[in-house]
C-alpha cells in the first residue's frame, strides 16, 4: 500500500526514501536490461524509473506494440518484471509527452499529420517553433486515451497495491514548458474560444477591456494573437491565469483516464520544469504554470526537474529556494520529490565541455533530503543507444532522438554499460542516505521564525508579445526582482548566516501574529505587485508582523495600473528608479540598524521619502534609499537598492525584526550551509554542506551549544544530535555514521582535526581507530580519535 501522509511517503505503513535511477529500456538491447538494472541495484538504489515513449511503441501504420511482438525491446511488461525480480520498485512515466530528447518530444509524427488543428500558432499567428500541441484539443485527447488504452493495462496488474513493483505513475511531463521556452503560447482556435468564455466568466469589465470579445472568432483571434497596448497588460495576466486552470483540466482528464484503466492506489506525479542555463531562478515559472494540477489535490504529488551543474554558492541558494517555493503551495500531506534529479558528469553534448565535481550529486542529495524530499530520481542513470525509427524521415539520422546514435553521455553508466566517473560517488551517496533512512524518511526541517514570501504571479512571465512595450516592461521588472532577490542576495545572505526559513504563498493571508510568535517575512519585491498580495502584506504588518522588503517600492499592479496599497500603508513615497551607467556609479552606505554595510557600489537605487521612518541606507549624495517604518504594531524594513549578498547586514536586520536563529553559523570562508532536522522520535541531525574547495573554520551555535568544525572541501556531513541508532543514543558527533552493525557503530572522517563523539549508553564502550579513546564522563561516553573510528558496544 502506498500512501502520502504528513509529507511522507508510506509503503505498507512505513516511511520510506525512494532513491531511483532512470533507465531507458527502449535505448538498450533487451539482453542488456538485466545488467543495467543490476548496476543500479548495486549502487544502492531501491527503484527504477523510465519514460514509456509513445513514439517508440507506435508503429508507422498506427498500431501500438507494448508486448514485444515487433521488437523485443518493446516488451514493457518484461522490463518492469525484471525490476521486480531485482527487488526494485518502478516509477512509470507514460506521458503522453516525454521530452527526453526524443523527436516530437515523444509524440508520434502521425498526430501532426492527421490532426493539424492540434498544432498551435503563437503571437501574430506564427507557427509554434516546437512540438507543442493544444492539450485539450478533442483530437489530441482521443489519441492520448488510445495510447493509455495500450500502455496502462500493462502497468495496472503490476501496481504495488496488487503485488507488483509500480509505486507511482507520472501524468505527462513538463506541461507548458515548450510554450514558455519559446514565448509562443498555444493559441489554437479551440483554445481561443475557451479563453473567451473564461474571460467573460472571470472579468466583469470583459467587453470594456477587450472590445473584440463580443465580435466574431476572427476578430477575437487577431485581438489575442496581436494585442494592442490598450489590452496587452490585462491579456498577459488573464492568459497565464487561464492557462493554469486549463492545464489542471488537462491533468484531470489524464487522471480520470488512468483511473478508468485501473491505475488506482498509487500517487500520480507532476514533473515541474523551470531551470535554465544552469540557473534555478526560473523554477517558479513551472510552479506558477502547474500548481493547480496538483496543489492540495489528494493523490497528486509534484516533483522538481533541475539541471544546475556543480554545487556552488549560487546553485545551493537556487536549490534551497526551489524546494521552499515548491513546498509553499503543497498541502500538509504532500511531500517534496525530485523526478529529474541531475546525476552524472554534466557532459550532455559528449564534447568534454563540462565535468561536474564528483561531490555534486551527493551534496545536492543531502540538501534535498534535509529539506524533506522523499523521492529522488537520478536522471539519467544509464546511457544507451537511440534505435532507428521504423519510418524513415530523412531528417539527418532517422533515429528515435535528436541526440544521434549514443545517448546519455553524462550518465554514471555509459551508453556502453561501463561505470563512468560519476558512478562510484553516486553509489556512495545513495548508500549513505539509505543507511539513515529511518530518520530521513520522516525528518522535518527545523525552521526559525522566518519565511520567504512567494508571489506566484511574479513568475507568470512565460508569455510576452515581443512588440508590446507594456508586456515587456512588466516581465522584465518581475524577472529582476523576485524569489531569492536580485543577485539572490536576500536568500543567500540568510542561508550563509544560518537562518532556516521556508516559503509562504502570499496570496493567502498570513495567520495574525501575536506578541511572542510573530512571523517575520522577507520579500524580494518588484514595482508590479498584485493588489491582493499588497493587502495581505499590510494586514501582516499592521497586526504586529515584520517585513524585510528588498527591491523597488511596489506602486503598480500586474496589468501596469497604479496600485499603492502597500506604499500608502507604509507612509512611503518613491522617486524614480535610477540605474548605473558608464558615467554614473551609484554607491550607498548603511546607518542605524544597517550600519554593517559600508560604502557599497550598487547597480540601481530608488529614492524613498519616508516622513515618519528611520533612514537605513543613503547614497553617497545623501538620498535615502532604505528605511525602517512602523505600521500598526508591526515594522517594515525597506531596502530599495541593488545590494549584493551581505550576511551580516541582512542577518542583523532580520534579527532586529524579531527573527531569532536557532542555528547561528559563522565561517572564515563563505560557502558552508547548515540545516537541522528532527524525526518523529525526537532524533535530530545537523546537516552540514561545504560546497567550496577550502577547509574553512566554522562555528555553529545550535540551540546555545557551540560546535567548532573544519569540514573537508566539497563534503557533506550528517551529524547526529540526539539520535537513537544501533541501540545507543548518539548525543553529539562531529563525524558521520557510516556503519551500523550488531554491537558496532562506524564513524567516517570527522569535520575537524579530531573525531569527538558523545554516546549515552549503559553498555561498555571501546573504540578502534587512530588515537582512539573512550572515556565515560558525566555527559556520557566521550569517544575521540584522530580519524575514522569504530565504536564497539558491550
Amino acid at each position: 500500500m502506498i500512501t502520502i501522509d504528513r509529507r511522507r511517503i508510506l509503503v505498507d505503513g512505513r516511511p520510506r526514501l525512494v532513491l531511483a535511477g532512470e533507465i531507458h529500456y527502449f535505448r538498450l538491447p533487451r539482453d542488456q536490461w538485466a545488467a543495467r538494472i543490476e548496476q543500479l541495484r548495486a549502487a544502492g538504489a531501491n527503484a527504477v524509473a523510465s519514460y514509456l515513449p509513445w513514439i517508440w511503441h507506435e508503429l508507422p501504420g498506427g498500431d501500438l506494440d507494448v508486448t514485444g511482438d515487433t521488437r523485443p525491446e518493446r516488451d514493457l511488461g518484461a522490463f518492469v518484471d525484471l525490476c521486480a525480480e531485482a527487488g526494485l520498485w518502478f516509477i512509470a512515466r507514460p506521458g503522453p509527452f516525454q521530452m527526453a530528447e526524443l523527436k516530437n518530444e515523444g509524440l508520434p509524427h502521425r498526430l501532426y499529420r492527421e490532426h493539424p488543428e492540434i498544432v498551435p500558432v503563437g503571437w501574430d499567428g506564427t507557427p509554434a517553433p516546437t512540438a507543442a500541441v493544444d492539450y485539450l484539443a478533442p483530437a489530441f485527447l482521443i489519441e492520448a486515451e488510445r495510447w493509455y488504452d495500450a500502455v496502462l493495462p500493462v502497468l495496472a496488474p503490476r501496481l504495488a497495491t496488487r503485488g507488483g513493483p509500480v509505486i507511482a505513475v507520472q501524468l505527462d511531463n513538463e506541461i507548458g514548458m515548450l510554450a514558455w521556452v519559446s514565448n509562443s503560447p498555444d493559441l489554437t482556435d479551440h483554445l481561443l474560444a475557451d479563453l473567451r468564455t473564461w474571460i467573460l466568466e472571470h472579468r466583469e469589465d470583459a467587453a470594456g477591456t477587450y472590445p473584440a470579445i463580443t465580435e466574431g472568432a476572427d476578430a477575437w483571434a487577431r485581438a489575442v494573437r496581436s494585442p494592442e497596448e490598450a489590452w496587452a497588460g490585462p491579456l498577459r495576466v488573464d492568459l497565464t491565469r487561464f492557462m493554469r486552470g486549463r492545464f489542471a483540466r488537462y491533468v484531470g482528464r489524464l487522471r480520470a483516464a488512468a483511473e478508468a484503466r485501473g491505475i488506482t492506489g498509487v500517487p500520480f506525479l507532476i514533473n515541474i520544469h523551470g531551470t535554465g542555463d544552469g540557473s534555478g531562478e526560473p523554477f517558479g515559472i513551472g510552479i506558477s504554470q502547474l500548481e493547480e494540477t496538483y496543489a492540495g489535490l489528494p493523490g497528486m504529488v509534484s516533483g522538481s526537474d533541475h539541471y544546475t551543474g556543480d554545487m556552488t554558492l549560487d546553485t545551493t541558494t537556487d536549490l534551497y529556494v526551489m524546494n521552499a517555493l515548491q513546498q509553499a503551495v503543497h498541502d500538509e500531506d504532500q511531500p517534496l520529490t525530485s523526478l529529474e534529479f541531475e546525476a552524472g558528469t554534466g557532459d550532455y553534448g559528449d564534447g568534454y565541455e563540462r565535468l561536474a565535481e564528483p561531490s555534486t550529486a551527493d551534496l545536492k542529495s543531502r540538501l534535498f533530503v534535509a529539506q524533506g524530499n522523499r523521492l529522488l530520481n537520478h536522471y539519467l542513470f544509464a546511457g544507451g543507444v537511440n534505435p532507428p525509427l521504423e519510418e524513415a524521415l530523412g531528417d539527418g539520422n532517422d533515429r528515435l532522438a535528436f541526440t544521434g546514435e549514443r545517448h546519455g553521455f553524462a550518465a554514471p553508466i555509459t551508453p556502453e554499460g561501463l561505470e563512468g566517473p560519476a558512478y562510484a560517488p553516486l553509489a556512495a551517496s545513495i548508500s549513505r542516505l539509505l543507511l539513515h533512512e529511518r530518520h530521513l524518511a520522516s525528518a522535518v526541517e527545523e525552521l526559525d521564525d522566518l519565511a520567504l514570501g512567494f508571489v506566484v504571479d511574479s513568475y507568470a512571465t512565460e508569455y510576452a508579445h515581443p512588440r508590446s512595450a507594456l508586456m515587456q516592461e512588466v516581465v522584465e521588472d518581475l524577472r529582476a526582482h523576485r524569489g531569492a532577490g536580485q543577485r539572490k542576495a536576500l536568500a543567500r545572505s540568510a542561508l550563509l548566516r544560518g537562518h532556516r526559513f521556508d516559503a509562504v504563498d502570499l496570496r493567502r493571508p498570513r495567520p495574525r501574529p501575536d506578541g511572542e510568535g510573530r512571523r517575520v517575512l522577507m520579500l524580494a519585491a518588484s514595482r508590479h505587485l498584485d493588489p491582493l498580495v499588497q493587502s495581505h502584506l499590510v494586514e501582516h504588518v499592521e497586526a504586529g508582523g515584520s517585513l524585510l522588503l528588498l527591491g523597488p517600492l511596489p506602486e503598480r499592479d500586474l496589468e501596469g495600473r497604479p496600485c499603492r496599497i502597500l506604499a500608502r500603508a507604509l507612509g512611503v513615497q518613491a522617486g524614480e528608479l535610477r540605474r548605473d551607467s558608464p558615467h554614473h556609479y551609484p554607491s550607498v552606505r548603511g546607518e542605524a540598524a544597517a550600519a554593517a554595510l559600508g560604502e557599497t557600489r550598487v547597480s540601481w537605487f530608488q529614492e524613498l521619502r519616508v516622513p515618519a521612518g528611520t533612514a537605513l541606507l543613503r547614497t553617497v549624495d545623501g538620498e535615502v534609499c532604505g528605511a525602517d517604518v512602523t505600521v500598526g504594531t508591526g515594522r517594515a524594513v525597506l531596502l530599495a537598492a541593488g545590494l549584493p549578498s551581505h550576511p551580516r547586514l541582512f542577518g542583523e536586520l532580520l534579527e532586529s525584526l524579531g527573527s531569532g536563529r536557532g542555528l547561528a553559523l559563522t565561517s572564515d570562508v563563505p560557502g558552508v550551509f547548515a540545516l537541522s532536522t528532527r524525526d518523529e522520535e525526537g532524533g535530530r541531525m545537523l546537516h552540514l554542506l561545504n560546497v567550496t574547495g577550502y577547509r574553512p573554520r566554522v562555528r555553529i551555535v545550535l540551540d546555545g551549544e557551540e560546535i567548532d568544525l573544519e569540514p573537508a572541501p566539497h563534503t557533506g556531513y550528517l551529524l547526529a544530535r540526539g539520535l537513537r541508532i544501533g541501540g545507543v543514543e548518539v548525543f553529539a558527533a562531529n563525524a558521520e555514521i557510516d556503519h551500523v552493525g550488531t554491537g558496532v557503530l562506524g564513524f567516517d572522517a570527522p569535520a575537524g582535526p579530531r573525531a569527538r563523539i558523545v554516546l549515552r549508553t549503559d553498555a561498555p564502550v571501546t573504540a578502534e581507530g587512530p588515537g582512539a579513546r573512550a572515556v565515560r564522563t558525566g555527559d556520557g561516553v566521550v569517544v575521540t580519535a584522530d580519524g575514522p573510528v569504530r565504536v564497539h558496544l558491550g
